[in-house]
């Protein structure tokens, strides 16, 4: 199969960013494919998809008929990606808050691991413009599912990520019923379960200028009962690499 990158980005009201991504991403990586899932935006964000993919034949515009949840758009995504071949999928927002310029070196780095969590909290990466409370929230939300799970990740719920397409085959992205941050725990929990290698490629995580973020209390709680539910099963990690993990492949 030939390799394909294609990014996946949700957006819900996220028109006054979303050229200035797509922009950016033809410029540092201007052979990968761009799909843009859309819940119908009430700010027009799916028009100015589609009119963005009218000319440039690298940008997709996936439609849904009402605002639906961070993780069911990645699944529709993904699933809209996996049926056309695609071999690696990179994850990010729409807000800017994850710079294109940084997709390159988790690309570079996803040749030596399955799946690239570009993280906030290693040696180079940070967060510009969070207040304390925000800071904290992080921080404990990261801490108590790398406690619970035992998930060695210091940011598993980063949403900038690239994943292989055998991680997403073999954890049936589909069927997964996390939402928000609880989806981003997910994949990496069950992908490092199941014997896939997973890094941390330090990113600066600047906060949106315009628009509003979609966290909210529903999200945080469905976070937390859901990696207490993970736990619950006790399996902490695989004890061999999984036959369709990079470091199972011989070299190129």
């Amino acid at each position: 199969m030939t390799d394909r990158t294609l990014v996946v980005v949700p957006t819900y009201d996220e028109r006054a960013s979303l050229a200035s991504l797509l922009a950016g991403l033809a410029r540092v990586v201007p052979a990968v494919e761009v799909l843009v899932v859309d819940d119908a935006s009430p700010d027009g964000t799916g028009g100015l998809a589609d009119r963005i993919a009218a000319r440039d034949p690298r940008v997709a515009v996936l439609h849904r008929p009402r605002k639906a949840g961070l993780g069911s758009a990645y699944r529709e995504g993904f699933g809209w990606g996996l049926a056309r071949d695609h071999t690696r999928f990179v994850a990010m927002d729409a807000d800017l808050s994850h710079d294109p310029a940084a997709v390159p070196a988790l690309l570079a780095r996803s040749r030596t691991a399955d799946l690239v969590i570009g993280s906030r909290y290693v040696s180079g990466g940070r967060v510009e413009r969070w207040p304390l409370r925000r800071r904290a929230l992080s921080a404990a939300g990261n801490l108590y599912a790398r406690s619970l799970t035992g998930l060695p990740v210091r940011d598993g719920t980063s949403g900038f990520r690239v994943i292989h397409r055998a991680v997403l085959e073999t954890v049936d992205v589909a069927s997964l019923e996390s939402d928000g941050y609880a989806f981003q725990l997910e994949v990496a929990w069950r992908a490092w379960r199941a014997g896939f290698h997973v890094v941390e490629e330090p990113i600066v995580f600047v906060e949106r200028r315009d628009g509003a973020s979609k966290l909210s209390r529903t999200v945080v709680l469905e976070a937390l009962w859901r990696t207490a539910s993970w736990s619950a099963t006790g399996e902490r990690g695989a004890p061999s690499p999984h036959p369709r993990s990079v470091r199972s492949l011989p070299l190129a």
